[in-house]
């Protein structure tokens, strides 16, 4: 027998029907709690909130493992084996479900329910009253926790649903005599609930008894008056109707009346598949081998989700008209109106009311209460080869009483929201068509000839719709309407954002529409104005990505209110997914939502949300770039008006950097004040810099120092210069940086802050050393080191000796570059800069190997290798890979020395600035020479 467990009423554990004595509430808490997810883990975080609940302490963690180790020696004495698993992250009851009577009373009540769809009603009969047989009282009685309260609610709920399922089982088989005590006690104890009234009632009459069911619909009335203020509910009142004019549709006797005697009709309502169908290939294939799949005892479902205007009305209706012909009995549409603009979705009942009068239901037959014309669609579904099109559904909620029983039954579902709640479905999320597909289906609706004569210009219509199958039948149909017009200029009318919606309406078709739709029903939701607040403001951003800190900035609220606004607006498809905790907006969307914003949020709360949000990248990158080079005096020195998020390693830093490169690109074009974009610039500079993304941090740098210019600070634009120069000279274009190194000296003298100069100088010392203008190079590196002791600024110092060591060994002066690198050194070991340490002792071991020195050259490689790793500058980490690897070669250790080059290449490969056919041919040389990235760093 084994352990049985009984929650089922007053908890009970025994072992071989023997009861078993456990000590202490948290181990038998957590037992149960294991007990009701049997054979599933369950993770040790679940476990110390569900059992220790609000008395969490920080030494909970231990004391779950040994409430664990416990349980187990209490159950070792009685049982073979260990029970209680640990798997990664928790804990697994190692047990049968059918050995915990909640998992048995599940299984029996689905049982039944099979049973009762494939039309054996005494077998499920049975079934439901062995499932209510197993109940000893209320569920988890007498244990505490929050989970325990939720889970014998749920489990109360789902009894309650069996007896009542069973009590409709019995009426058909005209047991309504021996219901009505049972049900009158049940109602007296559940005088909320109407579905039992309605039993009670349709039992009262069956048996003679028409005022007695008057009377049990009086007594509802007061009691939903008195404790609701609401009149009963439609299904009571049709039925107290029925009950009055003794309508035979209440009758045991009364058949279903059909449109031809003893003959079920077939129906075929599948609407047109559209002629313009194209691509989903892969998809068809997968949906036609669903649809041919068979699911013992229950019906094939599958269910198309994806955001408004995608394709899947088309792609279901494209894929039951190839399978139609193997459905015997026919094929059923019903539009549930989930994404109809100007129309309320369908009411369950109604839309079941669709379904029985197409299988041959008519007037007083059709049911009038959910539960019964639900239960009368499984039955005459039971028997039939059926495929039903739910088209355009709005949940799993107005779903799920319209699914079929029969076995022979396939049900194609397609709807905005994934259904996940619905259990036996397949699932198929539908995305933007790729490019090519997209084009496709541009010539096929506008013309082969038109789409071929302007391909350049077809490109763009098709990146301005994004790959949404509904913008591109409205472009290729103005096409159509306009022979006159030409692919480009759709185009350019397309191109301009502001008239992009409206140029992608047509007829009864419209982009704006659709996404309209959505939002409606989101409003009416409970928290539904939440998530459209959050929706418009969504659309102040340029960011390609959303975050929940972002958006918690933007909109000024506490980040859990703004993700589950988030996760309704993802629900909505008004968002998608873009990893862990990130979503993104199809452009479309965005430009819905920045219209509604123009519209609905005044202009000074817009340019407040929006700087929160630009305050918060500011802040955040103001941190990685501290921690990446705390001796940033520029970035150290700027303030933003949000806390942003906290990093508190260099390698957070990067990981934060890599994460939202582009948001910070799009943040800092998004900048339009001085202040912000410098500012975001000037953070940036150094994450960038350690990921070698130049290209991005030239566009970035040119921007703020384009808004410097229009706004006359020369000292924004003598930073934007420095930076700029600094970049160019790590892309070896020294002509292009010596100009703006120049520029950025000539602007701190314009600004009154000649002795900010002094970075400039430094960076322009070791430019002109690059170009082999070393007196140039010295006597600027003079000047910079003069000026930087004379502010006594030590770290500027350091970094200027070092920049004289560069030179000195570019000139061949080995002996004063190795002076001049020891000294800065020196300086380095009083500060906490592993990027400048790091970068000294690469150019001091560079002196000491062309000075073959290379048993001094070597740790100091070695020690640069392991600072730039530290502070996550790969670039310049592959440099002195590369410098190691040469003074291995040197000193004959010619595998080490591959080694090192061969790491060194990955690494530029991996951070883009080489290409995996440039890294496949240094692989190859057994001495390779350095790439181009080596020699500009």
């Amino acid at each position: 027998m084994g352990l049985d467990i009984r929650i089922l009423g007053p908890w009970k554990v025994s072992a071989d029907g023997t009861p078993l004595r456990l000590a202490g509430s948290r181990r038998i808490s957590l037992l149960v709690r294991l007990a009701l997810s049997a054979g599933r883990p369950v993770a040790a975080e679940q476990l110390l909130t569900d059992v220790w609940g609000d008395n969490l302490v920080a030494s909970a963690a231990k004391q779950l493992h040994i409430v664990v180790s416990k349980l187990r020696e209490a159950l070792a004495a009685h049982l073979a084996g260990e029970i209680i698993v640990t798997v990664p992250g928790g804990y697994r009851l190692d047990l049968p479900v059918e050995q915990v009577d909640a998992h048995r009373f599940t299984r029996l009540v689905r049982d039944a329910r099979a049973a009762r769809a494939r039309g054996e009603t005494a077998a499920a009969h049975a079934l439901f009253r062995q499932s209510l047989g197993l109940w000893r009282g209320e569920a988890l009685a007498g244990m505490q926790g929050e989970w325990a309260r939720i889970e014998s609610v749920r489990l109360a709920e789902e009894r309650l649903s069996a007896f009542e399922d069973d009590t409709d089982l019995r009426l058909a088989l005209g047991d309504h005599h021996a219901v009505v005590p049972e049900l009158a006690g049940h109602v007296q104890a559940h005088p909320l609930r109407e579905r039992p009234r309605t039993q009670l009632m349709l039992a009262l009459y069956r048996a003679s008894r028409p005022s007695d069911a008057l009377a049990v619909y009086q007594d509802a009335r007061r009691v939903t008056i008195e404790e609701l203020g609401i009149e009963p509910g439609v299904a009571l009142r049709r039925l107290a109707q029925a009950v009055l004019v003794g309508d035979p549709v209440l009758d045991l006797s009364a058949p279903p009346r059909r449109t031809a005697p003893g003959v079920a009709p077939v129906v075929s309502e599948l609407p047109a598949s559209a002629g313009a169908f194209t691509a989903r290939d892969l998809k068809l294939a997968w949906l036609g081998k669903v649809l041919t799949e068979t699911t013992p005892g229950a019906p094939t479902i599958a269910a198309i989700d994806g955001p408004g205007g995608i394709g899947k009305s088309a792609l279901a209706a494209h894929a039951a008209h190839a399978e139609a012909g193997r459905f015997t009995d026919g094929v059923l549409y019903v539009d549930l109106r989930g994404a109809t603009a100007g129309l309320k979705p369908l009411e369950p009942l109604e839309a079941l009311g669709r379904l029985l009068r197409s299988l041959g239901l008519d007037g007083s037959a059709v049911p009038t209460a959910t539960g019964e014309a639900a239960a009368r669609y499984r039955s005459l579904t039971a028997a039939r080869r059926l495929l039903i099109l739910l088209d355009n559904a709005l949940n799993a909620g107005q779903v799920r009483p319209l699914l079929p029983a029969g076995a022979g039954c396939v049900v194609i579902i397609t709807s905005r929201q994934a259904l996940n709640s619905l259990d036996g479905v397949h699932h198929l999320h539908l995305a933007e068509l790729d490019p090519a597909d997209s084009t496709t289906l541009l010539a096929r609706i506008a013309g082969p000839a038109r789409v071929h004569a302007e391909p350049e210009a077809a490109a763009r219509i098709v990146r301005m719709c994004g790959g949404l199958p509904l913008a591109l039948r409205i472009a290729a149909a103005r096409l159509a309407a306009r022979p006159d017009w030409t692919l480009s200029y759709l185009a350019d009318r397309l191109t301009d954002a502001t008239r992009r919606l409206d140029t992608l309406e047509y007829d009864d078709l419209a982009v704006r529409a659709s996404m309209a739709v959505s939002l409606h029903h989101l409003r009416e939701e409970p928290s539904g104005q939440d998530a459209t607040e959050m929706f418009d403001l969504l659309g102040l951003l340029d960011t390609p990505e959303h975050t929940p800190a972002a958006a918690a900035a933007l909109a000024d609220r506490p980040a859990h209110a703004v993700e589950a606004a988030l996760d309704h607006l993802l629900e909505a498809r008004l968002l998608e997914p873009a990893g862990p905790g990130r979503y993104r907006m199809h452009d479309l969307v965005r430009l819905y939502a920045r219209e509604r914003a123009t519209r609905e949020i005044p202009a000074p709360e817009r340019r407040a949300a929006t700087h929160r949000a630009l305050h918060h990248y500011l802040a955040t990158a103001r941190t990685a770039s501290l921690l990446l080079n705390p001796t940033s005096v520029n970035v150290a020195n700027l303030q933003a008006d949000q806390p942003g998020l906290r990093l508190n390693t260099p390698q957070e830093a990067i990981t934060w950097t890599e994460t939202e490169r582009d948001n910070l690109v799009a943040a800092v074009r998004q900048a339009d004040d001085l202040g912000t974009a410098a500012g975001l610039a000037a953070c940036v500079n150094a994450p960038f810099s350690h990921r070698g993304w130049l290209g991005d941090l030239i566009e970035i740098q040119r921007h703020a120092l384009d808004i410097a210019a229009r706004a006359g600070d020369w000292a924004g634009q003598a930073s934007g210069h420095n930076y700029l120069g600094c970049i160019h000279k790590n892309q070896g274009r020294f002509e292009s940086a010596v100009a703006h190194l120049e520029q950025a000296v000539l602007c701190w003298e314009r600004a009154g802050l000649p002795s900010r100069a002094v970075g400039p100088l430094h960076n322009l010392g070791t430019t002109y050393g690059k170009l082999s203008r070393f007196d140039e190079a010295l006597a600027t590196q003079d000047k910079a080191l003069a000026a930087a002791r004379e502010s006594g600024l030590r770290d500027y110092e350091a970094v200027m000796l070092n920049g004289r060591a560069a030179i000195s060994i570019k000139m061949g002066r080995l002996d004063d570059a190795i002076d001049a690198g020891r000294k800065s050194l020196e300086i380095w070991s009083d500060f906490d800069s592993p990027h400048s340490e790091g970068a000294t002792c690469d150019t001091l071991a560079e002196a000491y190997r062309r000075a073959g020195r290379h048993a001094e050259a070597e740790p100091l490689y070695r020690r640069a290798v392991e600072l730039q790793r530290a502070a996550g500058h790969r670039a310049v980490e592959a440099t002195s890979l590369w410098g190691l690897g040469d003074t291995l070669n040197d000193l004959g250790r010619h595998a080490e020395a591959r080694e090192c080059w061969h790491r060194s290449a990955r690494t530029l490969r991996d951070v883009h600035l080489l290409t995996e056919e440039e890294l496949d041919q240094i692989l190859a040389q057994d001495v390779p020479l350095p790439p181009e990235p080596i020699k500009h760093f």
